[in-house]
């Protein structure tokens, strides 16, 4: 009998293993390409690469530093590197494009893949402006393709606790919602100097803080909104450092108003630590994501508790799993914080914001 236990315990382990080299495989099918080095979250897809869990079949990026750089440090081959994005296309035929250089270049991005069909993914905000992102839908619906938004906060269990309580009922109809999304600063936390130069400037990034934070509370209130757009937007940038970011803001604040609740967004490159946390005030209750893993609850009466998260689930879990999924049909990526659709009502946001700080009043959509 312990002899017929250990040979089942063994082909359990073995089923595991097979399964989880399946899982790769699967990955790997798909042919991925990027545009793009000077992002510094590259790093998560090119890890995700070394790893096996990415099969990347090329790379376009104008500057050959970048190259050298990347190329040492995950083993990526030379065949992959081109300096311009339609020879990789035409060469490479990936079935994706994940977008990472600057947002004011995401819209050349899919005017490349979208009249090949190519569907693309690109790391948040959709844009840097709103004229970007309505000829981003413009060509995604031309030429029938799906243009997805990475944002790091949509894989925190957290968050999802936060939505899936609310649309429970748990706290009653949401009342309030803010959003504290930043760091100390982009050059005090040691950003690449690729990154730098597009991340504070304002017409390749679009703003500074205001897009660069802003865009993950705009997507989050979108989100727990269910797609309603605003009816109104007020906001106020601050230059704490114009010594160190000379040509943008680097802290905004943005009250978004809907007519049965009020969001109030503050991104900014001056907080004493990094901070993305959530807060949504219902009427009988209140939940506080105060990071990726932990998430409070408070009801009338000062009863509080600390909510048990459960691990997301694929293909919800990572941004690797979720275009996957999308490729392989699963899911349409339609009506959830990376859609194109999600995506347009926070361009709206952050296009209102920037000309209520600009005209100095509260700006009506």
């Amino acid at each position: 009998m312990k002899k017929l236990i250990g040979y089942g315990k063994k082909m359990i382990a073995l089923i595991a293993i097979i399964f989880a080299f399946m899982s790769i495989a699967t990955a790997q099918s798909f042919r991925v390409g990027v545009a793009g080095l000077n992002h510094d979250h590259i790093y998560n897809v090119l890890n995700d690469y070394k790893k096996g869990r990415v099969n990347i079949v090329g790379i376009a990026e104008p500057n050959k530093h970048l190259w050298e750089k990347f190329g040492k440090q995950f083993n990526i081959p030379d065949s992959l590197f081109f300096t311009d994005l339609k020879t990789m296309l035409a060469k490479k035929k990936p079935q994706i494009v994940l977008g990472y250089n600057a947002v004011g270049n995401h819209v050349d991005v899919v005017e490349a893949c979208a009249p090949l069909g190519i569907p693309v993914m690109v790391e948040k905000p959709l844009a840097a402006t709103l004229v970007q992102a309505k000829r981003i839908e413009e060509l995604a619906n031309k030429y029938h393709i799906t243009v997805l938004t990475n944002y790091e906060t949509t894989w925190y269990p957290s968050f999802q606790g936060v939505y899936d309580i609310v649309n429970k009922d748990s706290i009653g109809a949401i009342r309030k919602m803010v959003a504290h999304d930043g760091h100390q600063g982009p050059r005090e936390i040691g950003c690449s100097e690729e990154f730098l130069a597009w991340l504070t400037d304002p017409v390749l990034n679009g703003a500074g803080a205001l897009n660069d934070f802003g865009c993950y509370g705009a997507d989050l209130m979108t989100w727990l909104m269910h797609g309603q757009r605003p009816i109104a937007v007020t906001a106020v940038g601050r230059h704490y450092k114009p010594d160190v970011y000379p040509k943008v803001e680097d802290d905004a604040t943005i009250t978004v108003e809907y007519p049965t609740a009020t969001g109030l967004i503050e991104g900014s490159w001056n907080w004493p630590f990094s901070i993305k946390d959530l807060e949504v005030f219902g009427q009988t209750g209140y939940l506080h994501a105060t990071d990726m893993k932990n998430l409070n609850m408070r009801m009338r009466e000062n009863k509080k508790s600390i909510i048990d998260l459960k691990p997301l689930s694929g293909p919800n879990d990572d941004p690797v799993n979720y275009f996957n999924a999308f490729l392989k049909k699963e899911i349409k990526g339609e009506d959830d914080r990376t859609s194109l659709k999600y995506n347009m009502i926070v361009m709206e946001i952050l296009d209102a914001a920037k000309r209520s700080i600009k005209e100095g009043k509260r700006i009506v959509l």
